[in-house]
């Protein structure tokens, strides 16, 4: 009886021992993976963009720094073995999230430097559009409105609405808010886009766009069209350009989350930011599209 006693209290000291040395380990990778999060915390509050660029690649912070794997760990068995394992792969899930949440809300936060002010163009808008007076919000018309005095510059048969604002050789980014709403799109188009009669949308026509369509089919007007998984619904979506780098994507602010990117395009005219509200649909979508400052939730 005293043998066994003795093994087994040497047993636990063992397990108790090898626990410890574990729990030491993993609050030293907590440490470790905090100050690499102030680091990029600081990181991402820099104006010098060729220091961030250097600074990103030094970090290499789209890939996390290695920890080890903690599912192989085991410790001899005992009564809380189950309970050690459990807390061991719920921490190292909490630490991948992390990293991945980090890299993302920098990414979010380096894009919004870009915003600029944009203001919906009257001249652009179909008859059947109803814009606020501050040019920040559009619905489409309840009833059918009068139709307005026709121009180059206006859709005649898509209810769509174009910025003010022209932009080229230069980065640009802006906020739409859909929610509450069942049918959008947003973008941006060339200038010389057409605007009469049916729109397709494409980058092929000149529009690098993303949309909602029957309430939960959200999809890239690529060529070919390309259906978007999306973990949440967004409530805000950023757009961002570089006209340069030929770069067009598009954030789930709210969460931080990149949604789309057209890559490789070819501007060689003038961008204007491009608003489709969607159809009234007997009220189901009467919520406006509305063009958000940037940073305010």
């Amino acid at each position: 009886m005293y043998f066994v006693t003795f093994k087994s209290t040497t047993q636990q000291r063992s397990t108790k021992k090898q626990v410890e040395d574990a729990i030491r380990e993993m609050e030293q990778e907590i440490s470790d993976l905090m100050k690499r999060s102030t680091e990029v915390e600081k990181l991402s509050l820099s104006e010098d963009h060729l220091h961030l660029l250097q600074s990103v690649q030094s970090l290499n912070i789209h890939h996390p720094p290695p920890t080890k794997d903690w599912s192989q760990v085991s410790v001899p068995p005992a009564s809380h073995e189950g309970t050690v394992r459990r807390a061991v792969s719920q921490l190292e899930e909490t630490l991948s999230n992390m990293m991945k949440t980090l890299v993302a809300e920098v990414e979010m936060k380096r894009v919004q430097k870009f915003a600029v002010d944009v203001t919906l163009d009257p001249e652009t808008a179909h008859h059947d559009l109803i814009l606020s007076d501050d040019g920040k919000q559009v619905k489409h018309a309840q009833v059918q409105q009068p139709r307005l005095p026709d121009n180059p510059r206006r859709f005649s048969s898509c209810l769509c609405v174009l910025g003010t604002q022209k932009f080229s050789s230069e980065k640009l980014y802006y906020e739409g808010q859909v929610k509450q709403k069942t049918e959008w799109y947003l973008g941006v188009t060339r200038e010389s886009a057409s605007r009469k009669g049916p729109i397709s949308p494409s980058p092929e026509n000149g529009y690098w766009t993303i949309c909602l369509r029957n309430g939960n089919e959200y999809e890239a007007a690529d060529d070919p069209p390309v259906v978007l998984s999306l973990r949440s619904r967004p409530q805000k979506v950023g757009v961002f350009v570089d006209y340069e780098e030929g770069l067009v994507s598009f954030y789930d602010v709210e969460a931080a989350a990149l949604i789309y990117s057209f890559t490789g395009c070819s501007f060689k005219e003038k961008l204007l930011p491009f608003f489709y509200p969607g159809r009234y649909l007997d009220g189901i979508n009467s919520a406006p599209l509305i063009i958000s400052p940037v940073g305010v939730n």
